[in-house]
């Protein structure tokens, strides 16, 4: 009877408790879409330095003297060249991407690496304007990023929660322009932008595949873009000839190129 018992305790838990839980261990490929946002900063301006002793923060003057700039500044692409024409703010975007990683699985625990490429059609601008009057107009583009990642995870049965942290790596792409036609512009400098990423998500496993949504934050160095700001035919009276005959260098104040990701993701994991 005992051994009876136990049989029939054995079937019941069987029948209860799967067989076997998701595997999420070996070697996997996914694709990504989702939309991207900048993380934007509406306090950006534009910073100069008069002087070219490498620091910025030098004031632009009129005869007068006063502040140049003292219209302001806006997150976005001028509409005219004042700064009552306003801004048109810049766009978000959907985003598209695919990746190759491995997982390793230690009992509930699931750590691996992941790397990916994404496409998108991210700008970030900001404009400066004059008393002139005149607008001074910086964007920079990224359409695709390169990143390399590692994660941990929690696994209970087909559902994975995880972090994931990395580097990131873009081609950034620099616009300059202005409405002042009387002052020359030369930009200078320019680079990939170097940075990482940080972010989380849940996945749901189904054999095979599995299911994700995932949310990450993307920061991108964007360093040593410079306008120099030249005499060209400018009258005495510019202020930019003002503040230094011979010339002012000119950068946005924010070296970073920051964005928020949400993504859906479907895997497919190759069997061991």
């Amino acid at each position: 009877m005992k051994t009876l018992l136990l049989a029939a305790s054995a079937a019941a838990l069987a029948t209860a408790v799967p067989a076997t839980a998701q595997d999420w261990s070996g070697p996997y490929i996914a694709h990504h879409f989702g939309y991207s946002t900048l993380a934007e900063d509406e306090d950006e301006t534009l910073l100069f330095d008069t002087n070219r002793d490498g620091t910025y923060g030098d004031t632009v003057n009129t005869s007068a003297p006063a502040n140049a700039f003292s219209p302001g500044f806006c997150a976005g692409s001028p509409k005219g060249n004042n700064a009552a024409a306003g801004c048109d703010d810049d766009e978000n975007t959907p985003a598209f991407g695919a990746r190759l990683g491995y997982d390793w699985q230690a009992g509930n625990w699931v750590y691996g690496i992941v790397g990916e490429i994404e496409l998108t059609d991210l700008s970030d601008s900001v404009t400066g304007f004059s008393t002139t009057p005149a607008a001074y107009h910086f964007r920079r583009d990224v359409d695709s990023v390169a990143a390399l990642r590692g994660r941990l995870g929690y696994a209970m049965n087909d559902w994975l929660t995880y972090a994931t942290a990395g580097v990131a790596r873009a081609e950034i792409n620099r616009v300059y322009d202005t409405t002042n036609t009387a002052n020359s512009f030369t930009p200078m400098g320019g680079s990939n932008g170097d940075g990482y990423q940080l972010g989380a998500g849940v996945e749901k496993g189904m054999g095979d595949w599995s299911v994700g949504v995932e949310y990450l934050y993307t920061s991108l160095k964007d360093e040593d873009y410079v306008v120099a700001v030249g005499p060209g035919s400018a009258g005495l009276t510019n202020p930019f000839r003002i503040v230094n005959p011979a010339g002012t260098d000119m950068i946005r104040s924010s070296d970073t190129f920051d964005n928020h990701s949400v993504r859906v993701v479907v895997s497919y994991r190759f069997g061991m």
